[in-house]
C-alpha cells in the first residue's frame, strides 16, 4: 500500500452512510417512525445508544422476573454487553460459539440456559444473522426471554423480516459506522405491545434529560459530518489507530476499551432531524452495499484457505463489512502486517473472546470458550465502504493471497 494513500486517504473499517451538509439544517423529524416504515417493524424506542437500549431491555425484564439473575451471551461479542449486564447487578454466563463462527453453539446454549436465566442474547455480527430460532426454542423452554443484539445489523433480514423481531426484544445501533448514524443512538423494538409499553415505562423512569450529554453528542455529530470521508478519517481514525498499534495496544486500536458507565440521556430534536434527512438515502445505500458485498465475497472465495462468512440461505445480510476466517493466527497476523495500517479499511472486529479482556476480569466469568478464542485469533474484516473502489479491493485480495502463500 502506498505511503501517499496511507497518510492522506483513510477508508473506514465499516460502511457508514456519509452525511451531507443539508442533513444538518434544522428540521423536525420522526426518525423512529421513518425507520419503522423502512424496516417493517413496530415504531422503535429511540435511545442514546445501542448499549443504552440493551440496558433498558434488561432492566425491564429484571423487573418482570426479579428471581432470574443470569444473562447468557455468546463468548465472542462486544465488551459493552458485559458492561451493561454488570451495571444492573446481573450475572453473565458465556456460551461458546460454533467452530469457525460467531454464533452460539447449539449444544453449549442448551447447557447454559437454566432455570435462573433471565435472557439469552443472540448476536448478529458484521451484518450477518445469528440463529435466533434456536435461541428462542432453548430460552423459552426455560421461561427466559430472547434479546436480539442487532447493533451491527440494521437492515439485515431473517426469514423475510427484519432482525430484531424473532426474539422478544431487539435493538439496533445508530453509532458511527453502523450504516445510518446520528453519532450515537439506538433503537429498541418488541413485537408484543405490552412489552413495548413496559420498555417505554422503563426508559421514562431511568433516562433523564441531560443537556450536557446531548450537547456533546451534537458537537460529535458535527465532527462526524465533517471528518467521515477519506481525507478527514486520516486524522480522526487512522492516526490514533497507528499510534495504538505502535504501542502494542490492539484493544485500543480496535476501539474495544470502554469505560464502566453507560451514558443515559434523551436524544434531542436536532439529531433526530439529521437522522431523518439521512435516512431518506439509507435504503438505496444499503442496496448498493449488498450488491458490492456479494461480488467481493465471490472474489475472496477464490483465495485458497480463506473462509468468508456468508448469510444463511434464509437470511439477508446488511454487509457493513466482510468477515474473514483464516487458517491460523499466524496467517491472520501476516495479512494484518501488510494491510492493517495501510488506510484501506482492513481491521479486526473484536480483539479477544469476551473472557480474555483484562479490564473485564471482574465482570466476566473466566471459563473455557475455545471456539470463541480461536475465532477471535483468526479473523479479520474488510470494509464494505463505497470508498473502497474495485482496484483497491483487488489489491487487498492480492495481498491476502500473497501473505497466505508466504511460508
Amino acid at each position: 500500500m502506498s505511503t501517499m494513500r496511507r497518510r492522506f486517504h483513510e477508508i473506514p473499517p465499516s460502511a457508514g452512510l456519509p452525511l451531507r451538509a443539508t442533513d444538518l439544517l434544522p428540521r423536525r423529524g420522526d426518525l423512529p417512525g421513518l425507520l419503522a416504515g423502512q424496516l417493517g417493524i413496530p415504531v422503535p424506542l429511540l435511545t442514546s445508544s445501542g448499549t443504552a437500549a440493551l440496558l433498558i431491555a434488561l432492566a425491564t425484564l429484571k423487573e418482570r422476573a426479579p428471581d432470574r439473575r443470569v444473562v447468557v451471551v455468546p463468548a465472542y461479542t462486544c465488551p459493552l454487553v458485559a458492561i451493561a449486564v454488570h451495571t444492573l447487578g446481573l450475572g453473565l454466563r458465556l456460551c461458546d460459539t460454533r467452530p469457525g463462527h460467531f454464533d452460539m453453539d447449539p449444544e453449549a446454549l442448551a447447557r447454559a440456559c437454566t432455570a435462573d436465566t433471565l435472557a439469552v442474547i443472540p448476536t448478529h455480527l458484521g451484518g450477518l444473522v445469528a440463529d435466533t430460532a434456536w435461541a428462542c426454542t432453548v430460552a423459552h423452554a426455560k421461561g427466559a426471554w430472547v434479546i436480539e443484539d442487532a447493533a451491527q445489523a440494521l437492515g439485515a433480514q431473517d426469514r423475510g423480516q427484519s432482525v430484531g423481531l424473532r426474539g422478544d426484544i431487539g435493538f439496533f445501533s445508530l453509532a458511527a459506522g453502523k450504516g445510518l448514524s446520528i453519532y450515537e443512538g439506538g433503537l429498541l423494538v418488541a413485537s408484543d405491545p405490552s412489552l413495548r409499553m413496559a420498555l417505554h415505562r422503563t426508559h421514562d423512569a431511568l433516562v433523564p434529560r441531560h443537556p450536557g450529554w446531548e450537547l456533546r453528542r451534537c458537537v460529535e455529530l458535527l465532527g462526524l459530518a465533517a471528518l467521515y470521508r477519506p481525507l478527514g478519517l486520516g486524522l480522526a481514525y487512522g492516526h490514533p489507530l497507528r499510534r495504538h498499534l505502535r504501542r502494542g495496544d490492539a484493544v485500543a486500536a480496535v476501539g474495544d476499551a470502554f469505560g464502566p458507565k453507560i451514558p443515559l440521556h434523551r436524544v434531542g430534536r436536532w439529531r433526530q432531524g439529521v437522522g431523518t434527512r439521512a435516512a431518506a438515502r439509507w435504503p438505496a445505500f444499503l442496496a448498493r452495499r449488498r450488491a458490492q458485498a456479494l461480488a467481493r465475497v465471490a472474489r475472496l472465495q477464490r483465495i485458497d484457505a480463506v473462509d468468508v462468512l456468508v448469510p444463511r440461505a434464509d437470511s439477508e445480510a446488511s454487509w457493513p463489512l466482510l468477515l474473514l476466517h483464516l487458517p491460523s493466527e499466524a496467517s491472520r497476523d501476516a495479512v494484518l502486517a501488510r494491510l492493517w495500517t495501510g488506510g484501506v479499511g482492513v481491521s479486526r472486529l473484536f480483539v479477544h473472546a469476551l473472557g480474555d479482556y483484562a479490564y473485564l476480569e471482574d465482570r466476566v466469568p473466566q471459563v473455557a470458550t475455545p471456539n470463541a478464542r480461536e475465532f477471535a485469533s483468526r479473523t479479520l474484516t474488510i470494509t464494505n465502504s463505497p470508498w473502497l473502489d474495485d482496484d483497491l479491493f483487488e489489491n487487498i485480495a492480492s495481498e491476502i493471497a500473497g501473505a497466505l502463500r508466504t511460508p
